[in-house]
């Protein structure tokens, strides 16, 4: 137990341990309509979209989360106008918007020569330098998170499913879009000092591709994502602490490896079920041969044993 205890004994540690597990909800909750949307490389392009802004606030010695927060709302608004206003996909304005956001960043970041350490910081994370205020603010984003997933459900199942049916329905498929990808924009802002912009992906994903192996309803996937993603935590810390590796890297290596484990055992799992199906098939089936068979040839009549007493033969004169 010493081996699980001792690096929560610390004051860093234990509000890392916090930050994390909020963080897991938070990317639990969202993270299964950006893997149920098809919508991941938003969340990688969002997660990159925040560097000019911290970089920026950084710089101007602002707080990094207001730039952050500002980066990403030109980087969601950048996408929309692009879509609306041409002919370009979603998924090419997302990768133009991508490249761009991320050079700008390096370019700023290249004007100070002594910036390499908070980019290293803002890049992959720090977890274990989560304070009091972190904790909050991840808190609170958590309970906006939760209660506008609750008040858009069923815009958002009908936008993952059919949008013209959405449309018809009067569920306003656009509006729901528009804060689903508000969604994804708050989880990148709200986890970064956790988990870092380019690992907060992972986070993200891997917790809810996890969890729809063994789920069918999004309320359970939703809730066995944040399990996973806690689980995810709790190890990279674990590892972390021992092995003397990066704490973020650490956190969304065991989320991914999380993810590989369950999609290996759920077809385990399936390859049993099918095989156990498969003989449970061929036994009935020859079962069925069977009775078939012996109904269409009956077995000979076959002697059988009278102990009935014998009839006296009635006695004949002599003659």
């Amino acid at each position: 137990m010493t081996f699980l205890l001792d690096p929560f004994s610390t004051a860093f540690m234990l509000r890392a341990l916090v930050g994390g597990v909020l963080v897991a909800v938070l990317c639990g909750v969202v993270g299964t309509w950006v893997v149920v949307r098809g919508m991941a490389f938003l969340g990688e392009a969002m997660a990159h979209g925040v560097l000019p802004g911290v970089a920026l606030a950084a710089l101007l010695g602002l707080p990094a989360v207001l730039g952050a927060a500002v980066s990403a709302a030109v980087m969601t608004a950048g996408v929309g106008l692009v879509t609306r206003r041409s002919r370009v996909s979603p998924d090419t304005a997302i990768g133009l918007l991508y490249v761009a956001m991320l050079s700008v960043g390096v370019v700023i970041v290249s004007r100070s020569r002594s910036f390499a350490t908070d980019l290293t910081a803002v890049l992959f994370g720090d977890v274990l330098a989560v304070d009091q205020g972190d904790l909050v603010f991840i808190a609170v984003a958590v309970v906006v998170g939760v209660v506008v997933t609750a008040a858009f459900h069923r815009p958002f199942v009908a936008l993952a499913f059919d949008p013209r049916v959405a449309s018809t329905s009067g569920l306003r498929p656009g509006l729901a879009h528009v804060v689903l990808v508000g969604l994804v924009t708050l989880v990148v802002v709200a986890s970064y000092q956790a988990v870092g912009s380019l690992l907060v992906v992972g986070l993200l994903i891997a917790p809810a591709v996890a969890a729809a192996q063994w789920t069918r309803r999004i309320p359970t996937t939703m809730a066995a994502a944040a399990l996973v993603g806690a689980l995810a935590v709790l190890v990279g810390l674990l590892v972390s602490w021992h092995a003397s590796t990066a704490a973020g890297a650490s956190i969304a290596a065991c989320a991914v490896a999380l993810a590989g484990l369950s999609a290996a055992a759920r077809a385990v799992v399936g390859d049993r079920a099918s095989s156990a199906s498969t003989s449970d098939a061929t036994a009935g089936a020859t079962a069925s041969a069977l009775v078939d068979s012996v109904a269409a040839h009956p077995a000979p009549d076959r002697p059988t044993l009278d102990f009935a007493p014998a009839a006296r033969q009635e006695a004949t004169p002599h003659s």
